[in-house]
């Protein structure tokens, strides 16, 4: 079923990274679901670099290198549960001898949404996300979900209708804002904006007639900052405000106890090695209890 990237109904596709584990299946059928809502093709990738350590003659004995015909069954079988789930998604497959970071973002290029899992099983290994999901997040050019928040081999289904989306530093050019309610209307979705303030330790006072001042300043800013990256919220979108105090990590995850689907902005930062995520990004990606999607900001 291998195929060039195709538009159904002028949609861009939804690709999924696809690597055989549990993950992995959990984010095929995220991403089935997701491209249901969105009446967009799917599209599953799976790469390596099989050549490099197998070898060309181990591939001329065999006609086809090993790690290759273990790849096809396994975007093969990903592509038949998908299509079982979702059976009106139209579904495109292949499997590619590269490395797997650099295919998704060269995918990202030309999608709409870019989805992967996480690695391993359990409380320990769940909590940490595995190097590609990582890496790729840090550099994809379209927004990217990286599917959290169960560990068996199922999508968790949607039943909090409640999605939530971190408003960061510059909210007036939220894209991560404009993403939420734009799937707040696909799933028929409230949307819950949450800005998180703290009140630096040198501005605090014992006075009594001050005390809680500096505090009330920055919960009133931080409302401030929230009301601007709402303001052109659509009338059709059920809208919670809210702001916490606390570090913004916490509060995001913290958030995503009892959410659908849990939303930021990709603050990224040029550094020796490149672009790199925020803390706050980087840590939801790590500890949240529901799928994130991270959207690029612009510059």
């Amino acid at each position: 079923m291998k195929a060039a990237v195709v538009r159904a109904f002028g949609a861009l596709p939804i690709v999924v990274g696809v690597d055989g584990s549990e993950a992995g299946l959990r984010a095929v059928d995220w991403a089935a679901d997701e491209a249901a809502l969105r009446g967009a093709p799917l599209r599953l990738v799976y790469a390596s670099l099989w050549e490099r350590y197998e070898g060309a003659r181990l591939a001329e004995d065999l006609g086809r290198p090993a790690e290759r015909v273990r790849a096809e069954d396994i975007v093969e079988s990903a592509a038949r549960r998908a299509h079982l789930r979702r059976p009106d998604v139209k579904i495109t497959t292949d499997v590619l001898p590269e490395e797997p970071e650099y295919t998704l973002l060269r995918e990202s290029r030309s999608a709409s949404l870019l989805v992967t899992g996480t690695r391993g099983r359990g409380a320990l290994t769940e909590a940490l996300l595995g190097s590609v999901s990582l890496t790729v997040a840090a550099h994809a050019h379209c927004p990217m979900t990286v599917v959290r928040g169960s560990h068996d081999n199922q999508a968790l289904p949607a039943t909090h209708g409640r999605l939530v989306v971190g408003v960061g530093e510059r909210p007036t050019s939220s894209a991560a804002v404009r993403f939420a309610f734009e799937e707040a209307r696909r799933r028929g979705a409230e949307v819950e904006a949450l800005r998180a303030w703290r009140c630096p330790a040198h501005e605090t006072t014992d006075h009594p007639l001050l005390a809680g001042a500096p505090a009330r300043l920055h919960e009133q800013q931080a409302a401030e900052a929230l009301e601007a990256a709402l303001k052109d919220a659509p009338a059709d979108v059920v809208l919670h405000r809210r702001t916490v105090e606390g570090h913004a990590r916490n509060v995001l995850v913290d958030a995503s106890r009892d959410a659908d689907l849990l939303v930021v902005g990709a603050k990224r930062r040029q550094r020796h090695f490149g672009l790199q995520l925020g803390r706050v990004t980087h840590g939801v990606l790590h500890h949240s209890a529901c799928p994130v999607v991270i959207v690029p900001e612009p510059e």
